[in-house]
């Protein structure tokens, strides 16, 4: 609980900056709907004829014209990508920083095991990621309301937990990848993701290369295809699910067998 309380701690102004980026910018988009609303209709129809484009963004589904329809292809898109990308620079930290920081000889003369101080550190990760986008959502719901729009709680709620989920698991593989190297690599963290994301939107486009979707948890935290379904796509989520739980797991392993200098 010290562990845990001690990495709150370290990484709240970073917690700060990213919910207040990601929140904010997300919650301006929103607000920003009401000028675009009398040329969205004509923007709405360019788009969805976009072909192959239209379908890698959802906006054969949704269209533009509706606030929902705003939300779930353009503002879902950066809260997704943003909270992904903030969870791998937590995830590649976490584990990395004790040795490329020198601090690994007095975190490891503690009377905790390594299990715990991995175990420690996770639950870190997973509070962060919660806090993030609880703030967010309270920001979106009342972009809603001063927009006069009514909130699609069930919708809402669906995507944002599927959003959550795709966030965990880029932030626990990045976790895993973290235990296994000595020093930070923030930016294999956020290239991950970016190629993560890019595979969601080709493996929509290209026929070919549809099995990427096993791959990739952009898939299934798509807002497009919640709003339109009303549903998380179970198997995409049990899959990212025990890809989820593969990554902890080797990450606890390799942390504990690890020699630390």
């Amino acid at each position: 609980m010290i562990l845990y309380k001690h990495e709150m701690r370290m990484n709240r102004k970073s917690l700060l900056i990213w919910t207040l980026s990601v929140g904010l910018i997300c919650f301006g988009c929103i607000l920003l709907y009401t000028s675009l609303e009398d040329s969205i209709q004509g923007i709405a129809d360019s788009f969805s004829d976009m072909g192959a484009m239209s379908v890698a963004l959802g906006m054969d589904k949704m269209s533009l014209a509706t606030l929902k329809g705003y939300y779930a292809t353009e503002i879902a898109m950066m809260h997704s990508l943003g909270g992904a990308m903030f969870a791998a620079i937590l995830g590649t930290s976490f584990l990395a920083k004790e040795e490329s920081g020198h601090t690994a000889e007095f975190l490891c003369v503690l009377p905790l095991d390594r299990s715990r101080i991995v175990l420690g550190k996770y639950l870190a990760l997973v509070s962060n990621i919660i806090v993030l986008n609880l703030c967010c959502v309270v920001l979106y719901v009342l972009g809603f309301v001063m927009m006069g729009e009514t909130v699609e709680g069930k919708e809402m709620a669906l995507y944002h937990l599927a959003a959550f989920l795709m966030q965990l698991e880029v932030g626990t593989v990045c976790f895993f990848l973290s235990a296994c190297v000595k020093k930070n690599i923030m930016g294999a963290g956020l290239g991950l993701t970016l190629v993560l994301f890019a595979a969601d939107m080709m493996c929509r486009i290209v026929p070919a290369i549809e099995d990427l979707k096993y791959i990739t948890p952009f898939y299934y935290a798509n807002a497009a295809d919640i709003f339109t379904d009303g549903a998380i796509n179970g198997v995409m989520a049990v899959v990212g699910l025990g890809v989820l739980a593969a990554s902890y797991a080797a990450a606890a392993w390799v942390y504990c067998r690890k020699d630390i200098t």
